[in-house]
Parts: structure tokens; sequence; C-alpha cells
């Protein structure tokens, strides 16, 4: 008997080889080939003569637009992350950690939906019918709009949608899918991107919006082949501890939209709600009166936030003193500390030094340099920074505070929140329009931010 033939693909991006390989050529990432049966193109024996006419190229002038409004969800997190609502005939993955609530929030979607009069078709490869079911009588009541099918088949799936022409279609999950094409197990690189060829060959040809639910692996992508996120036309990723009750919904790939934007959900027992106020939400349970502690402001989109910045820092015992950051990026966190020990002098070299933002989100914008240093400087010190009191800005290395985008919004969402104070650069503070019952106090370096709060 032959042996089969065998093919190596990179787990990461797909790269395929003939023999394994430590370090894949393509994404440069290290033991991501695994070994897979060698499938054959049913496209492979096509010629010139086959029948097969080409497709005839238009002027970019001569595409007709699409007047199909955007579908919205009747979740507003939802359509300010998506661009808007959803777009007919596209093609979203959501990712996220088990248990995060990806199921869950597709399960209401469908619910507003089919509420609303469209069909939908709910497609689950995981669960039984009568576990969504129990599931579904946690949120509420469902129309009969709502088809639900437990298959993994694609050509049964393609056969259904195919019959019944629903408008939005729920995949849950990409990884339990199989086509009797490919020869490998469900889950493997070739079935995952198979079964999403084959989706988005159905989302693009019946016009049909379809979502897909991907798991991910624990280095926090979705697991397959990183070519599964270039397919889609949306990528939208839910993260938070799966323990914590709130929710953060981001968009990292939208052909249709901003991928800046934000939605910030909270699980209760009916499901996954709205936080329409993420600040004030952020915010409950600030320590007053307690150093090291500051409220400073972030751009997600056109939203500001207002989160607590918390800093710790005590004289260390080791030879080496610990940093620690959560929340912020570590080397930048590090770099700052660097510029406050140079242009403020403060001795944190033999400090040991922990910075968290509060409410375990994860920000990484420039604008909450300038909350990190006072925050840390407060800790230092050991002197609280007044309340009702802001802080936003860039800092650079020579120590100077530096511009950043969209002050106004930001003083706007201090003043909203009862903020009567807001420290920020002083190049932004003759951008702002004055705001009354809020004083601006504009710094040029941080040297002048510290004396200023402390």
């Amino acid at each position: 008997m032959a042996k089969a033939k065998t093919v190596f693909f990179c787990q990461n991006c797909g790269f395929e080889s003939s023999k394994w390989m430590g370090q894949c050529p393509g994404c440069r990432q290290w033991n991501t080939f695994a070994e897979e049966p060698k499938t054959v193109s049913r496209r492979s024996g096509t010629s010139a003569g086959s029948g097969h006419q080409a497709a005839q190229a238009q002027t970019l002038l001569e595409i007709e637009m699409s007047s199909a409004p955007r579908t919205t969800t009747g979740i507003g997190e939802l359509d300010r992350v998506l661009g808007g609502g959803i777009v007919q005939g596209s093609l979203v993955l959501v990712g996220g950690d088990p248990g995060i609530g990806k199921s869950t929030l597709l399960l209401q979607v469908c619910r507003n939906l089919s509420g609303s009069g469209k069909k939908v078709l709910y497609i689950s490869g995981e669960e039984s019918l009568q576990q969504i079911r129990m599931r579904a009588e946690r949120m509420g009541t469902f129309t009969s709009q709502l088809l639900i099918l437990c298959e993994t088949d694609l050509e049964a799936i393609r056969e259904t949608i195919s019959s019944l022409r629903p408008e939005v279609v729920i995949i849950d999950s990409i990884q339990t899918m199989y086509s009797e094409a490919v020869a490998s197990a469900p889950g493997s690189v070739s079935q995952v991107r198979e079964s999403t060829g084959t989706l988005m060959q159905i989302a693009k040809g019946m016009n049909i919006s379809i979502f897909i639910v991907g798991h991910v692996t624990k280095e926090g992508v979705v697991a397959g082949p990183r070519v599964l996120e270039h397919m889609v036309d949306t990528v939208l990723y839910f993260e938070g501890d799966r323990h914590a009750s709130y929710r953060v919904l981001r968009g990292v790939k939208n052909r249709f939209g901003s991928t800046n934007e934000i939605g910030v959900f909270e699980m209760k027992e009916t499901g996954l709600c709205e936080v329409k106020n993420p600040s004030e939400y952020m915010l409950e349970g600030k320590p007053e009166g307690a150093s090291g502690s500051v409220v400073a402001c972030t751009m997600e989109g056109t939203r500001p936030v207002l989160l607590e910045v918390q800093a710790l820092v005590c004289r260390s015992s080791l030879a080496f003193p610990r940093r620690t950051a959560a929340g912020t990026d570590l080397n930048r966190v590090n770099l700052l500390m660097a510029v406050l020990e140079k242009r403020a002098g403060l001795g944190l070299s033999s400090c040991d030094a922990y910075v968290n933002i509060a409410g375990g989100i994860r920000m990484n914008e420039p604008a909450l340099d300038l909350g990190i240093i006072l925050a840390i400087a407060s800790s230092m010190k050991d002197q609280a920074i007044p309340e009702k009191t802001i802080a936003f800005g860039e800092v650079g290395l020579s120590g100077e505070v530096r511009s950043v985008s969209m002050p106004q919004q930001r003083v706007r969402e201090a003043k909203k929140l009862g903020f009567d104070t807001v420290i920020l650069p002083e190049v932004c503070k003759k951008q702002v329009r004055e705001i009354e019952g809020i004083r601006l106090i504009g710094v040029r370096n941080v040297r002048e931010a510290i004396q200023t709060v402390l």
C-alpha cells in the first residue's frame, strides 16, 4: 500500500512545507509546524477548454454602489465597534477566551434581529438543541424567526442556508466545522482554512451576513492559521478576565469602519448588558486621599475613557529592583521612571515600582504618560493628589509634556463626571475652549507638573 503523502503547515500564518522546520520562514515563529495529510484541490484538473468563462474586468466608476443600509443589532456597544451595524454580505470573526461571553453575545444579537423580523440561523457545533434552549431561557423571549441547527458538516450547512435563505447566520464555532474534501481532523489548519473559505463564498455569493466564533490559543490569537484573519472582513476580540463582571469588545480589523472603537459590557444573569458610561464604571471604588492614585483620560476612537492609574513605590532590598506593570506596557513604565529620575531628580533606581490600571482594562495610549508620572511621584513622596483632578499628556525623553489628540472631548468628559481641575499640556490648553466650572492647568514639563499637584 502506498504511503499517504503529508505536508507541514505553520499554525500561525499557514505557510506550507514538505518537511518539518523549527522556524517558519513566513512569520519567523518557532515550533509552529504541524503535519497534516496532503489534499488535492478539486479545481486542479480544470483547463482552458473546460467551459469556465473568465470574469470581465470593470472600471471603478462602472461599479454600482449598494444602497442597503447597515442592520443594527439592537446592542449599541456592538454597533459602535462594527462601525454602525452589520454590513450585508460581511464575514465577521469573534474571538476570545473560553467562557468570556462570545456565544452569549451572539445569541442576544439573534434575539434582537429575529424580534425585528429578520430571519436568523444559529448553527452550533458544540452544544445540543436543549443546551441552547436552556441558555436562551435566561435571556428573555425569542420569536419563531430564529432557527437553530446543530451541524458540523459544511456541505449540509451550505444546503440548509441555500434552502432557508436567512439574512444572518451564526457559526459557533469555526474549529468544529469540517469539509469532506479535506482529509485532516476538524480544528486543524487545513480544515479551519477550508471552512472559512467556504463560508466566505456563501456570504459573498448569497449576500448573507455571517458571524464566526473562533477560539483562541494560550497566546491570545485565534486558533488556526493567521490567514484566517486576512480572509474575513471584520475581526472582534473579547478582552477581560472571565471571572470578572466586565468585558471589553475591541475591533482589531474592520473593512467597513474604524478599529479604534471599543464596546464595554457587564456580565449579568440575563446575559451581557451594555456599559454606556465606561468612565463612571472604571472609577467605582476609587480610594480617597490615598497617595499613588490619579485619574487619567485616554481616547478609544471617538470615546474618551477616564480611568484610575495606581502606583506603588517602595525601597527595595534586592540587587535589581522589581518593576511590574498591569494594564499598560512595562517598557513604557521603565522609560518614564528613567525620565523622572533624570529630569525631576527622584531617586527611583533603588526602589521597587508597581503600576496598575484599575479595573483590569489594558490601555497603551501615550496620553496616559502624564498620569503614570504623577502616580509614581505621588507614591514616592507619599503625598495624595487632590481629589477631582485628572491629567493627560504624552511625556518625551527630555521631560517635556507633548500635545495629544482631541483635548476638548477629554475635558468635556471630565466635566460631565464632576471633575474640577484638568492638568494638560500647555499646547493643548490653547486649543481647548473655556468650560465653566473646570480649571485648566497647562504644564510644559514633568517637573512643572509635579510641582503643580504635590
